[in-house]
């Protein structure tokens, strides 16, 4: 009767942990990778110049109930991600010294960009829309411009790029993984390949961005 007892609380502690992963790969993946996959496009607009880029800010910024939309498919998702992220960090155990395989290290890059990539969209999400919510700061070409034109900011902006688009890129084969996608070992070779073209191009763009400015 004892071990009747026992096992339905376990089984409610799996089914729940089970969820709240799936549930932290789902945010990840879905909106805030098409978010990072839209905003690099939307910023990749200023290497036609700035009345191009000051264009794609006005027409994002005539989106209809902008602030609910942000709130919901973006702010909240990263708040959950970005918590459950540092809740995992937290409880796994990296072995990459012990075992000096090419995944256990990028299981580490993984958590270290997670770290890097929150503390960088924290600062870039306050220096751009908070701050021209609250000062009424017009975001144009010139406003990024001036705000780059300190190197140290660029350089932490570059570094920003490298590590948002690696974690998702590496966050997104590890995702095919755990929807059942890429089961097999020849999957994943193939899908790590695909996923590093992927965070090549994502990296560049936004670097190429950056220097556009």
């Amino acid at each position: 009767m004892a071990g009747q007892q026992i096992q339905p609380a376990y089984n409610q502690a799996d089914t729940r942990q089970f969820i709240l992963g799936r549930l932290h790969s789902l945010a990840g993946i879905l909106p805030l990778g098409l978010f990072l996959i839209e905003h690099l496009y939307s910023n990749l607009t200023a290497v036609l110049g700035a009345d191009a880029y000051n264009r794609q800010v006005q027409l994002l910024q005539s989106i209809p109930f902008l602030v609910v939309f942000e709130i919901l498919f973006i702010f909240i998702p990263l708040i959950y991600h970005a918590g459950y992220g540092i809740h995992l960090a937290y409880l796994s155990k990296n072995n990459s010294f012990s075992y000096r395989y090419p995944r256990n290290w990028m299981f580490v890059l993984q958590r270290i960009s997670g770290i890097v990539t929150l503390i960088f969209v924290v600062y870039h999400v306050w220096a751009f829309r908070i701050s021209s919510v609250v000062t009424g700061m017009e975001v144009s070409f010139q406003t990024v411009q001036e705000h780059l034109s300190n190197p140290l900011i660029l350089l932490f902006y570059i570094a920003g790029v490298l590590s948002t688009t690696f974690h998702f890129s590496n966050g997104l084969w590890a995702g095919l993984i755990t929807w059942g996608v890429t089961v097999r070992p020849e999957a994943q070779r193939v899908s790590a390949r695909i996923t590093f073209g992927l965070f090549v191009i994502l990296a560049l763009t936004g670097i190429i961005t950056l220097f556009a400015f």
